[in-house]
This record gives structure tokens, sequence and C-alpha cells, in this order.
């Protein structure tokens, strides 16, 4: 099972906080640290304003465009980033938003391409990912069956092998209310596509990602952050770093209690069983 720790935006546009983060996911136990490479002003409308949680966790009246472009990075710290991965001996993974930092991640080798929700239908983006046949998570938050199953179909229609393909469960909300989580929806999306699973998840603590992972989810993304009462976005839909360890080892451990599937004596049963 793959862990994601998720920093996303959460560093608040400042590389220094974005390296600690790295380092803190390391340390936790992550397999892949993950980012988003955007320029705001090719992404967002100067007319579109901010959701409804993004009023509420950080209280802004700037447009969608404002607040997004204090958290953008430059093409130059993404590669001072990816160099502090390999350095740590953790994936660099990060999320396009559009073709052209599609293109300008092609350099990282990364062990994914992360598509987010609100790229789903997102023609375009979709084509050129299928194209590479890269293993693929597709984020499926916002959408409905039909939609994924649309994002799936010009996906393997452009060159994607469906078995390089992952879906995420995902709720769209930050954080996301228990009732909306539907973790069952994974195995929903997996008996009707024959397809690879797991849970980007945006609720609060660690319960949902252990139960994902004990229903057979292979990759566990959660958002990770330094203060949870830090000026941003996300921080409010994120866990700290404790809380990250300890999502890791029980989920580590839900691995460990699933176990083979063999049914068969083992090794610790042998002397009670001779008795």
């Amino acid at each position: 099972m793959i862990i994601i720790a998720e920093i996303g935006v959460n560093h608040n546009g400042s590389l220094e906080i974005a390296k600690k983060l790295v380092s803190y996911a390391k340390d936790c136990g992550a397999d892949i640290v993950k980012f988003q490479t955007f320029k705001a002003k090719n992404n967002i409308s100067k007319f579109a304003e901010v959701a409804d949680y993004q009023k509420k966790n950080i209280n802004s009246t700037k447009s969608q465009l404002e607040l997004v472009s204090q958290y953008e990075l430059s093409e130059k710290e993404f590669v001072e980033l990816y160099e502090y991965c390999k350095e740590l001996e953790i994936s660099f993974l990060s999320t396009a938003f559009d073709t052209n930092a599609l293109e300008f991640l092609d350099q990282f080798n990364m062990p994914f391409i992360k598509i987010p929700s609100g790229e789903i239908t997102n023609l375009f983006l979709l084509e050129e990912i299928g194209k590479r046949n890269n293993n693929v998570l597709l984020s499926t938050g916002m959408a409905d069956l039909a939609e994924v199953d649309n994002a799936i179909n010009i996906l393997m229609n452009s060159g994607q092998d469906k078995n390089k393909i992952t879906v995420f469960q995902c709720t769209s909300q930050y954080p996301a209310p228990d009732d909306s989580i539907n973790l069952n929806a994974m195995l929903t999306m997996s008996n009707k596509f024959n397809i690879k699973y797991g849970l980007s998840d945006h609720s609060v603590g660690i319960t949902a990602p252990i139960i994902a992972a004990s229903m057979g989810a292979s990759v566990i993304e959660k958002h990770i952050t330094f203060d949870k009462n830090a000026d941003g976005p996300d921080h409010k839909a994120s866990i700290d770093i404790n809380e990250f360890k300890n999502m890791v080892l029980e989920v580590r451990r839900v691995e460990n209690l699933l176990g083979s599937g063999i049914k068969s004596i083992h090794e610790s049963e042998k002397q009670t069983k001779s008795i």
C-alpha cells in the first residue's frame, strides 16, 4: 500500500516550509510527497470567486486568482524540491493542472501522474496524459459515475493502459463531513470499471484512511500540515505531523492484519497445536 503525504499548497508559497514538510513526511514513513504545479493566471478566471470553504478557512475577500497566486511555486523551486526529495530518498510527485505544467513535470520521472478532481472533465489534459501511458491517479471529487467512466475512456482511447490507473474516491470539501466520504464508492468504481482504487481523503482525523486500507485501497493520500490553524485554504482539512505518523503506523498495521489470505497454520500457532 502506497501512502502519499499531500503537501499541496500548505507550504504557503515558501520553499523553506515546503522542504520542512518533505522532511516531516519522510520521518513519518510516507512513500511519496505531493505538490501542485500551476500558473494561477493561466488556470483561473479573474472573475472567479473564492469557494465557501476558503471563505470559512481563511476569511478571505480576495478573488480566487488573487488567493491562489500566493501559493504558486516557481519552476526553479520545483527543481530544487525534486532534488531535495532525491536527497532524502522519498518520491516526488506534483499535480499538473494544465498541459504546460504536465510537460514541465515530465523531467522528474514521477511514480504517478495525478489528475486532480477539478480536471476530470479537462479533455485536452486527459488526452495528453493518456498518450504518456504512465501510472495514473484519478481523483473523482465532484464527479458522478458517468463522468468517471468518460474520463477513463478518454485516457484509454489516448493510449492509457487501464491497469495503470488507480481511481481515488474523493470529496472536494475541506474539511469534508463524515457523511460525504462514502468509502463504499471505492468498491462501486472498482466493480464497475474493474480498476484499482484508493482514497484521497479530506475528512477530519485518520479514521477514514485506516478503514480504506482495510477495504483494499492500494493508495492512500492525506493532506499534511505544520499547523492546522495556519493561514491558508487547506490547513484545516489536513492532519499535523503527529497525526500523520499515527496514520502511517495504523495503515501499516492494517496491512499486517489483513495478511496473505492463504489459510494455513501460522508459525506462532505450531507449539500451541502440538500441545
